[in-house]
C-alpha cells in the first residue's frame, strides 16, 4: 500500500514540475499588434495590406480628441494653392449642420485664407467661443459662426483605406523608430515605440514616444485602435509654445 501512494505521489510530483517548466501560451493577438505598428511605420504599401487582410470591417481607428470646428480638407494640395476646400464634415461636430463637402473658406475670423495665413487662421481656441468665417458655396459667398467644440472622430477601415490610397509614399512613416515593448491578455494588446523625424518647415529634428492600444474580436481582427502620443513635446521640440 505504501508503495502505492509513493508511486502516486511521485507521478504528482513529475507532473507539477513538467507543468511549472511550460512556457505560457504565446498570444497570437500580441504578434500581430507588433506585425502591425511594424507595417505601418515601414511603408504605405505595407500599412495598406495589414489594414485589409488584418482589421475587421467595423473596425475603427480613434483618432486624437481636439477643440475646434470639426471638418477636414486636402491639407497637401491646399497647402501648395493657398486653398481650404471642405472635404468632409465631422458628425456630431460644431459645423455638422453648417458647412457641406466642397465649401471653401475665403476667411476665418476676419483673417484671410492664402497661403501666407495658413498658420493663422483661428480654428483651434477656447471651446464655445464664436469664430465668424466666410466660406463659397456655388458661387456665393455666405456669412457663418461658429462656436468652437470638442470634435472626436474615429475613422472607419474604409476611410483609412481610402486615406492611404492618397498619400505620398515618399512621406510615408518616419526617418527612423523602435518597438520598445508589447504586452498583451486576451483581446487587448498595448505596444510602446518611439520614433524619430524632421520637421518639414522648420528643419528641427523631433523624437517622441507613443502607445498604441489594439482591441481584437475572436477571429483574430482588429476591431479598435487608439493611440496617447507626445503631442506637446513634439511642438516644443519645434520651437513652438502653448498659449491663451
Amino acid at each position: 500500500m505504501k508503495s502505492v501512494s509513493f508511486g502516486l505521489a511521485l507521478v504528482a510530483m513529475v507532473l507539477g514540475l513538467t507543468a511549472c517548466n511550460q512556457q505560457p501560451a504565446a498570444n497570437a493577438n500580441v504578434e500581430l499588434a507588433k506585425a502591425w505598428v511594424t507595417a505601418v511605420s515601414t511603408s504605405r504599401t505595407a500599412a495598406m495590406e495589414m489594414v485589409e487582410q488584418n482589421m475587421a470591417d467595423q473596425g475603427l481607428l480613434y483618432r486624437d480628441r481636439y477643440v475646434g470646428f470639426g471638418f477636414q480638407w486636402d491639407n497637401q494640395e491646399g497647402l501648395e494653392q493657398g486653398r481650404m476646400v471642405v472635404t468632409n464634415v465631422i458628425a456630431d461636430s460644431p459645423v455638422a449642420d453648417i458647412l457641406q463637402a466642397g465649401d471653401e473658406f475665403i476667411s476665418v475670423g476676419g483673417v484671410e485664407v492664402n497661403a501666407e495665413n495658413m498658420d493663422r487662421l483661428p480654428f483651434r481656441g477656447k471651446p464655445g467661443e464664436a469664430v465668424s468665417a466666410v466660406v463659397a458655396r456655388d458661387g456665393q459667398e455666405i456669412a457663418i459662426d461658429v462656436s468652437r467644440g470638442i470634435v472626436s472622430a474615429p475613422t472607419s477601415k474604409a476611410e483609412m483605406l481610402e486615406w492611404m490610397s492618397g498619400a505620398d509614399d515618399d512621406d510615408w512613416g518616419p526617418e527612423k523608430w523602435t518597438l520598445h515593448e508589447a504586452v498583451g491578455e486576451g483581446n487587448v494588446v498595448y505596444v510602446w515605440t518611439q520614433a524619430w523625424n524632421t520637421d518639414d518647415v522648420s528643419g528641427l529634428p523631433f523624437e517622441a514616444h507613443q502607445v498604441t492600444r489594439m482591441t481584437f474580436n475572436d477571429e483574430g481582427k482588429v476591431t479598435a485602435i487608439a493611440n496617447l502620443s507626445e503631442d506637446r513635446f513634439v511642438l516644443e521640440q519645434m520651437g513652438y509654445t502653448i498659449s491663451r
